[in-house]
């Protein structure tokens, strides 16, 4: 994943603009949103630790947002930040409703399989989500199994900022 840049959430300041990607600078003192300042700034730093681990063979994109729905920092290419980051909190809200009418109990998480990848959306804790973007050829299984690492190396890195 060493094509990618990692990018915080935009100044609070700054109008928000629809981009596709990762086009933001690789720095979180100006970008961090004051309401999610800490999360947003411990998830960027977190992310950043993890960024070089991340199975680049199966997965080619990940993104932390809050389960409002609000993108906190990312490492994406060719998807609408803020889109992905909304759709990922609605689909968490739904798993929630889903899981329960089914009996199964809370969700652990949310796939997606597409044509050509999948996408995984887990709670990191209970005020974020990760989304993880499997690359094409990448079978569900496989794909299970390093967006649970990514998830997990990902939480790791959090709790020792915490």
């Amino acid at each position: 994943m060493a094509e990618f840049s990692l990018h915080a959430a935009p100044a609070p300041e700054a109008l928000p603009l629809r981009r596709r990607g990762s086009t933001l600078p690789d720095t979180t003192s100006s970008t961090v949103r004051p309401a999610e300042g800490v999360n947003a700034k411990t998830m960027t730093e977190a992310l950043r630790e993890i960024h070089d681990d991340i199975d680049s063979v199966s997965i080619n994109g990940v993104l932390v947002a809050t389960r409002d729905g609000l993108v906190l920092c990312g490492v994406t290419r060719g998807v609408e930040d803020d889109g992905v980051a909304a759709m990922a909190a609605a689909a968490a809200g739904l798993a929630t409703q889903f899981t329960s009418q089914a009996g199964v109990g809370s969700p652990r998480a949310v796939f997606f399989e597409g044509d050509s990848g999948q996408v995984g959306v887990f709670g990191v804790d209970d005020d974020t989500l990760l989304v993880v973007l499997g690359e094409r050829d990448t079978t569900m299984g496989m794909f299970n199994v390093v967006a649970k690492q990514t998830l997990a190396m990902l939480q790791q890195a959090v709790a020792k900022r915490r």
